[in-house]
């Protein structure tokens, strides 16, 4: 597990590989499962097809063995950030700040001039901390069993 707290310490994200899938799964539950209780339905993440987003080349992965995850999805005319994990024990690392930066060099690496996410209502934590990475609220809308807030973050390509 990563055990530096220095930014500048953490391994820069790589591809995932099809022998990542476990911990790509691995990690995602563990960051994930706290919130099964708290929004009383599985976080989407949870169930994501690990395999076909890594074969796709859509997932990054931070750590030997894997701490952190990003999945990040180009579109026409953003970067959609689809989920960003970070194994409870490498929580405090400055590994998620990492896999942010990570989507706006990836974003700028493509020409892309915005990222684009959601979040689940009852994920307050995440609620807070988007905005003081400049993402701004778009909307809040109901998508089948998950009530989510929409951010943009538009770049400089």
């Amino acid at each position: 597990m990563i055990v530096s707290t220095r930014q500048g310490d953490l391994p820069a994200p790589r591809p995932a590989t099809a022998e990542d899938v476990g911990a790509v799964r691995a990690v995602t539950d563990a960051a994930y499962r706290h919130y099964i209780a708290r929004i009383r339905v599985r976080p989407a993440p949870m169930d994501a097809g690990h395999a076909a987003e890594v074969a796709a080349g859509h997932v990054f992965v931070v750590g030997e063995p894997v701490a952190g995850a990003v999945v990040l999805v180009p579109a026409a005319d953003h970067l959609f950030l689809d989920s960003v994990t970070v194994h409870p024990d490498a929580r405090g690392t400055g590994l998620g700040r990492r896999l942010l930066r990570f989507a706006e060099e990836r974003a700028r690496e493509l020409g892309l001039p915005e990222i684009r996410l959601y979040t689940n209502a009852m994920m307050w934590e995440n609620r807070e901390m988007y905005p003081r990475y400049g993402y701004e609220l778009v909307e809040r809308r109901v998508d089948g069993l998950y009530d989510r807030f929409h951010y943009r973050k538009p770049l400089a390509v």
